[in-house]
C-alpha cells in the first residue's frame, strides 16, 4: 500500500505534514487532527464569503499600499477562485471548532495563500513568497472576518435563495385563492364545523401569511448588510489601516450589489449577535406560518373518500409499501418537518446569541451553520412544495357542496331572525333527528320555506359585507 504524498507546511508552532495534493497549510491540518467531531462541515457559503472579503482585503490593501502589487493580484485571483466555488476540497473543517471560527478563517488564508504561491510561479507552502497571515489576513482577525462573512453568507442567501422561493410560493397560493373564489364551503374553528367561506378566502389567508413573512424577511436585509470588517481582534481596529473598513467594504457592496456599510459599533457586532438572531427568528416565523399551510392543506386533502377530502393533492409517488393505491400527502410532510426542523435550529440561535463574554461572542460557527441552514431547508421545501403540490391542487366541487349542504353551522344566519336560543333549538333537533336544517326549522315553525332560503344562503354568508 502506498503512502499518501505530504509535503511540509510551517507555522508558529512548528512542522506539520500536510497532503501534498490539498492546499490547505499548517493549521488547518492541526484543526482537522483536534476537532474530530459530527460530520457538519462549514457551509460552503461561509467559504465563499471569506473568499469575497480576501478579494477586497487584497484589492483594498494594494490600493493603500500596503501589499505589493503583484502579490495583491495573485490573493486576489485565488480569492475569487474559492468565491466561486471552485475549490471545494480544499475546506475539510467541520463546524466545531472556535467559537470565533478561526480555523476556518485560516483555512481560507492559507489555501488562498497556496494558490496565490502557484499563480505567481511558486510552491505551496512558500510562506515568503505569500504568508497566510502577513499578506491574506492583512488588517483583518479572524474576530471581524468571521461575522463579516457571516452576514455576507446571510444576506446573499435570502435575496438569491430565500426570497425568490417565497415569492414564488406566495403567488401559487395567491393563483389558487383567484381559481377557488367561488367555492363555498363549509368554515372550521375547533376543528368542528363553523360558517361558510370560499374556498378561494382560505387560500388568500395562507398566501397573506405568506406575505407577512416576506415583508418581515425583506424588513432583516439592512441589519445583515452592516459588516464588523475593520473591528480586527476586539473592535478598536487595531493592525487595520483607518481607510481598510471603508473601502474593503465599498469593494464587497460592489462585488455584490448588496448595500452592504461597515457596522456603526464593531464592538456590538463583535460581542453580539443581535442581526442574526433576529433574522432566524424571522426565519421561524416563515416556519410557523408554512406549518399552518401545509398542515392545513393536508387536513383538508385527507381522504379520499373518509376524510374531509375537499382537496386533492397530485399523486407524484406510489404512498404505500403495502396498500396498492394509496397517495400520501408526501410534500406536506417534508415542507412540516422542515418547519420544525428550523424552529429547533432557532432555539439554539437564541442561546448562541447570548454567549457574548466581554468582547467576543464564540459560539459563530454554530449561529452561522443554524441560519444558513435553516434558510437553504426553507428555500428548497417551499420550492418542492410549491411544484409538486400547491400547482397541481385540485379541489372537489362535490365533495365540498355536499359538506355545506350537511352543515348544521348554517343555523348561525337564523339567529338575527329567530334569536340564539331557537336558533340552537334548529340546530339540536336537526342533529337529533337527523334532518336539515330547513326541516327542523319547519317542523318547530319559526318561518316558512321561503324565509329560510332567504335567511340561510351561504353565498351570501361567505360574503356578508359584499351582496344587498
Amino acid at each position: 500500500m502506498m503512502t499518501p504524498a505530504v509535503r511540509i507546511e510551517h507555522d508558529s508552532m512548528g512542522a506539520v505534514e500536510v497532503p501534498a495534493d490539498r492546499y490547505w497549510g499548517a493549521q488547518t491540518q492541526r484543526a482537522l487532527e483536534h476537532f474530530r467531531i459530527g460530520t457538519e462541515r462549514m457551509p460552503q457559503e461561509m467559504v465563499q464569503a471569506l473568499g469575497l472579503i480576501k478579494r477586497a482585503a487584497a484589492e483594498t490593501n494594494a490600493a493603500l499600499e500596503l501589499l505589493p502589487r503583484q502579490t495583491a493580484d495573485a490573493v486576489a485571483r485565488a480569492a475569487t477562485e474559492v468565491a466561486s466555488g471552485a475549490l471545494p476540497n480544499h475546506f475539510p473543517l467541520c463546524v466545531w471548532q472556535t467559537g470565533s471560527g478561526t480555523q476556518t478563517n485560516m483555512n481560507v488564508n492559507e489555501v488562498v495563500a497556496n494558490r496565490a504561491c502557484e499563480l505567481l510561479g511558486g510552491v505551496r507552502g512558500d510562506r515568503k513568497l505569500v504568508h497566510p497571515n502577513d499578506h491574506v489576513n492583512l488588517c483583518q482577525s479572524s474576530n471581524d472576518v468571521f461575522p463579516a462573512a457571516m452576514h455576507i453568507a446571510a444576506a446573499l442567501g435570502l435575496r438569491s435563495m430565500l426570497l425568490p422561493s417565497l415569492q414564488a410560493l406566495e403567488a401559487e397560493l395567491e393563483a389558487r385563492a383567484h381559481e377557488f373564489a367561488g367555492l363555498v364551503k363549509v368554515g372550521r374553528t375547533h376543528l368542528q364545523d363553523a360558517v361558510p367561506l370560499t374556498l378561494g378566502q382560505e387560500f388568500s389567508g395562507y398566501a397573506a401569511q405568506l406575505a407577512l413573512c416576506r415583508r418581515q424577511l425583506e424588513g432583516m436585509m439592512p441589519l445583515l448588510c452592516a459588516l464588523a470588517l475593520g473591528g480586527t481582534a476586539v473592535g478598536t481596529g487595531l493592525n487595520a489601516h483607518p481607510e481598510f473598513a471603508r473601502r474593503a467594504v465599498a469593494r464587497l457592496a460592489g462585488y455584490t450589489g448588496l448595500p452592504f456599510l461597515p457596522v456603526d459599533n464593531p464592538f456590538a457586532a463583535l460581542a453580539g449577535h443581535e442581526a442574526l438572531v433576529a433574522y432566524s427568528g424571522a426565519l421561524r416565523t416563515l416556519a410557523v406560518a408554512l406549518f399552518k399551510v401545509g398542515n392545513d392543506i393536508r387536513l383538508l386533502a385527507s381522504g379520499p373518500r373518509c376524510g374531509i377530502g375537499e382537496l386533492e393533492l397530485p399523486a407524484n409517488e406510489p404512498g404505500s409499501s403495502i396498500m396498492p393505491g394509496k397517495v400520501n400527502p408526501t410534500q406536506c410532510e417534508a415542507l412540516t418537518m422542515v418547519a420544525v426542523q428550523v424552529m429547533g435550529l432557532d432555539n439554539a440561535v437564541g442561546i448562541a446569541g447570548s454567549q457574548g463574554h466581554l468582547e467576543l461572542n464564540v459560539f459563530k460557527p454554530l449561529i452561522a451553520r443554524n441560519v444558513l441552514e435553516s434558510a437553504r431547508l426553507l428555500a428548497d421545501s417551499m420550492r418542492s412544495f410549491r411544484m409538486h403540490a400547491v400547482r397541481g391542487l385540485r379541489a372537489v366541487p362535490e365533495r365540498i357542496a355536499s359538506h355545506v349542504d350537511r352543515s348544521l353551522m348554517l343555523v348561525t344566519a337564523l339567529s338575527r331572525h329567530v334569536g340564539y336560543d331557537r336558533a340552537a333549538e334548529v340546530a339540536h333537533l336537526a342533529h337529533a333527528e337527523g334532518l336539515t336544517l330547513r326541516e327542523a326549522c319547519l317542523r318547530l315553525g319559526l318561518m316558512d320555506g321561503e324565509a329560510f332560503d332567504r335567511a340561510v344562503d351561504p353565498v351570501r354568508m361567505a360574503h356578508p359585507h359584499d351582496m344587498g
